[in-house]
């Protein structure tokens, strides 16, 4: 994930609310009673009736939709086995440290309950991401930093930010967060438990290799490459179109489609073209995985989500 100090803020600064689709709540992250923010929550929106946003051939035509989509987790890729984000779940009593940050005037400067327990992605010798996601379920908060490592036995991280599970309020536009659209990770993670249930009921995190220097309601950060609004913008919005034919993949997938159909997927970092994330979790069935890696880039569409606003 790369960032830039420059930014051209063109996001508005509206309150994060929905005025159209059916908002259903998300299925508890395993661990806790928690809401995943929310049900009016923006990425809970149903994009499924929204019309095409009018840039969707001018930024697919640079997102290299000849590909297919690559699921970011699973049980042996990447640098480990069972990879993806993972997600640490603690209570009120976890010690809370400070964080030197890199990127400290856009960061929430508050104690984060990091410790031994704390699961890294890739691990703590990474040359990735390296982000890390902390639910603190006493208080249903939820605390995310990028680039999380220890060094010389302090804490130190590229950004961090943290949100309360039970309020859709967004940070300062041009503030980033572990995520370089300046979102939180967590509620755009796919999970296995969800999955396994059916109940998929939000967006979906996915990253892009050239984005633009800016960004769309409801992210407030962006760290493209280009000034060209030819190139997708941060807190783009894209959904899988409702004549894509799922019925020979399996039933976890089928869900999985589903929610890209009705839910999309979010804009939210940069990286490789068409990688969507979900949580690190040992469970992730290979055919599961198998059959999400068929599905074509070239399937989707931009959809204008300036409705959602209010």
């Amino acid at each position: 994930m790369r960032r830039l100090l420059v930014l051209v803020l063109i996001a508005p600064l509206a309150v994060l609310g929905l005025s159209a689709g059916s908002p259903v709540s998300a299925m508890a992250v395993k661990g806790t009673k928690c809401p995943t923010f929310p049900k009016s929550n923006y990425w809970r929106a149903d994009v499924s009736k929204l019309p095409v946003h009018r840039l969707s051939g001018t930024w697919l035509s640079h997102m290299s939709t000849g590909r297919k989509l690559h699921p970011d987790f699973g049980p042996s890729y990447g640098d480990g086995p069972n990879y993806g984000i993972p997600i640490t779940v603690v209570t009120k009593k976890h010690p809370k440290v400070g964080v030197k940050f890199g990127y400290a005037g856009e960061s929430d400067k508050v104690r984060y309950p990091l410790g031994a327990d704390t699961k890294i992605e890739g691990g703590r010798n990474s040359s990735g991401d390296k982000h890390a996601v902390i639910i603190d379920k006493s208080s249903c908060r939820l605390y995310e930093t990028w680039n999380t490592r220890v060094v010389k036995g302090k804490w130190h991280a590229g950004s961090g930010a943290t949100w309360s599970l039970r309020s859709n309020k967004l940070r300062p536009n041009g503030w980033t967060s572990a995520d370089a659209a300046g979102l939180p990770i967590l509620p755009g993670l796919l999970r296995w438990n969800e999955v396994k249930a059916g109940k998929v009921n939000h967006a979906i995190r996915f990253t892009t290799d050239v984005t633009s220097n800016h960004h769309l309601w409801p992210a407030r950060h962006h760290a493209g490459s280009t000034n060209s609004l030819s190139y997708p913008p941060m807190g783009a919005r894209f959904r899988l179109k409702a004549s894509y034919n799922a019925s020979k993949l399996g039933a976890n997938a089928r869900a999985v489609v589903a929610a890209m159909k009705k839910y999309g997927l979010v804009l939210a970092d940069n990286g490789s073209p068409w990688y969507f994330q979900g949580e690190q979790n040992a469970k992730w069935p290979e055919k599961l995985i198998e059959d999400l890696k068929k599905i074509p880039a070239s399937a989707f569409v931009a959809v204008d989500t300036s409705s959602l606003k209010r």
